[in-house]
């Protein structure tokens, strides 16, 4: 039996949905389900230092929308511009249940024993807080897990500003 991940604590920390408009889902979640508040950061170049894509640097850009059901985050996403993997997903798949987030101490020390492990780095962003910490890498693991895995580095705080649904009053 293979060690786990740097950092990885057996638990998946968020489930994650690819949709064409986030703002129309996050409302039904709310009003059909009782899910949120709802916390909703737009990722991109301005927001996030380093970015890439099957391996090369990028300027995508997408909207994500984090609301807590108990322990576990539902992540809610939309492509603003790409390529990127969210793009890709709709393609094929259309809307739906897109990658299970895994939080790590350090993503880009996951990231690289992961590699080394023979899971490539399929899309990735490093640098989403304001001292340059934290970051996201995905993983396509679909062969082995059905679903595409992302690590997770949350920052101390976030260089992206946020906005909430519903709105606070």
């Amino acid at each position: 039996m293979m060690a786990s991940p740097v950092g990885f604590n057996g638990r998946v920390d968020q489930i994650a949905l690819v949709v064409r408009d986030l703002e129309a889902v996050v409302e039904q979640y709310w009003q059909r389900l009782g899910i949120g508040p709802w916390t909703i950061v737009t990722f991109g170049p301005e927001t996030v230092r380093e970015l890439y894509f099957r391996g090369r640097p990028s300027a995508f850009r997408m909207r994500a929308a984090f609301a807590m059901t108990d322990n576990v985050q539902l992540e809610i996403i939309q492509s603003l511009d790409g390529p990127n993997i969210y793009e890709e997903f709709l393609s094929a798949h259309g809307e739906g249940m897109h990658h299970l987030g895994i939080r790590v101490p350090d993503v880009r020390r996951a990231a690289a024993e992961m590699e080394a492990r023979g899971h490539v780095v399929v899309q990735a962003g490093y640098g989403t807080g304001t001292s340059g910490e934290g970051g996201f890498a995905y993983f396509e693991m679909d062969a082995a897990l059905g679903t595409i895995v992302e690590f997770i580095e949350l920052p101390r705080q976030r260089t992206a500003t946020a906005t909430t649904y519903p709105p606070e009053a």
